[in-house]
């Protein structure tokens, strides 16, 4: 991540509070310096510190420690780091613990967690309302975004391209309970100012969505100048160009920061059950007024959530929708079930050949 001038970093600004200053207590006594992680390249992490920029890398302790790739840096953490500043570099010894997160699973079968934002205080959900418009998806990422902890925001962009665009902002509205909705333009200006009031010094924004929703022309408009790359849309599809390549943590001129995020093609769930109840609260308060507690939900006489779907109150595709989450959850449940199974295994026998080596090494002395 590059920056037009060397630059120090007021730790405030990058939302340090004074609870971390106790927390980084013992860490201070050591002479270890605190600094978030603002980029990841491939095991290399940008972090920004108050002396400035630092390039750095995991100490191998901390590597070995880690049981996942989900326990390693990840873009937003406050870490305790060993700097070296005439090289401008610094080793990661420590990373502190995340007040809230954004996580899914991992390309392909692996059960394990990617953190795709720590320390954000809202995450800001990008659709745009021409072809990128989605339902379905935008309830994966609500469920995703309130188990991080962080205060979900909708930003639907490109009013400027759909006209009579308020019929998709009810149908969204009708969908994310308690969420707020802001259907916006980089182009004309249009809902930018509701956007721009969830800023504020220290407080950090996570940006998510499919390539091309406008994160990094939202990203540059709030800043008031280009800090990252764009592309324009294509004609053909109305989708734009994937510009972000990595995650990296961006300070805005006027306070506050922005977490950029490159477009995914597909966001697993991983271990979102309380997002999932959020996310569908009233698919769930349909269920509690079954007759029978163990309702399936398909033929039983008395069930609530099929009346619900007969009268049009219940969308039969966000019930769909609700039963695929369901059982995509499960199934990560059972693998991880089965992979600390297998873990445990390997402990045990690892500390029984420990021990049968050391009775052997008793009986030889």
């Amino acid at each position: 991540m590059s920056l037009k001038e060397p630059r120090l970093y007021a730790l405030p600004d990058l939302g340090w509070t004074d609870s971390h200053t106790t927390d980084f207590e013992p860490y201070a006594a050591a002479g270890l310096l605190p600094a978030r992680v603002a980029a990841q390249h491939r095991g290399v992490y940008i972090l920004f510190s108050e002396l400035g920029e630092l390039r750095a890398d995991a100490a191998g302790k901390l590597s070995h420690e880690a049981a996942g790739a989900g326990d390693m840096p990840a873009v937003g953490d406050w870490v305790a780091v060993a700097p070296r500043p005439d090289e401008g570099a610094a080793t990661i010894r420590h990373v502190f613990a995340r007040r809230t997160k954004f996580s899914r699973k991992v390309a392909l079968d692996a059960a394990e967690e990617q953190v795709l934002a720590a320390n954000v205080d809202a995450v800001f959900l990008l659709m745009s309302l021409n072809e990128d418009f989605n339902l379905r998806r935008l309830e994966r990422y609500l469920a995703t975004a309130w188990e991080s902890g962080a205060q979900p925001v909708i930003v639907l962009t490109k009013t400027d391209l759909c006209p009579g665009y308020e019929a998709r902002v009810l149908e969204v509205e009708a969908i994310a309970f308690g969420v707020p909705v802001h259907p916006v333009s980089n182009l004309t200006g249009e809902g930018l100012e509701l956007v721009r009031s969830h800023l504020a010094p220290g407080r950090t924004i996570a940006l998510l969505g499919s390539s091309g929703v406008g994160k990094s022309t939202l990203v540059n408009t709030l800043a008031g100048e280009e800090l990252l790359a764009t592309q324009p849309i294509r004609e053909d599809d109305g989708e734009g160009r994937h510009t972000t390549t990595h995650r990296q943590l961006v300070l805005l001129p006027g306070g506050g920061l922005v977490l950029d995020t490159p477009g995914m093609r597909e966001l697993q769930l991983w271990e979102s059950s309380e997002g999932l109840s959020e996310t569908f609260a009233d698919v769930e308060e349909l269920a509690l007024r079954c007759r029978f507690s163990d309702c399936a939900h398909r033929t039983e006489p008395g069930c609530a959530v099929q009346a619900a779907i007969e009268d049009g109150t219940l969308e039969l595709a966000r019930w769909t929708s609700y039963k695929k989450l369901q059982r995509e959850l499960a199934h990560l449940e059972r693998r991880l079930d089965k992979r600390l199974q297998a873990e445990e295994r390997k402990r045990w026998a690892k500390a029984g050949a420990e021990g049968r080596a050391n009775m052997r090494a008793k009986g030889r002395r």
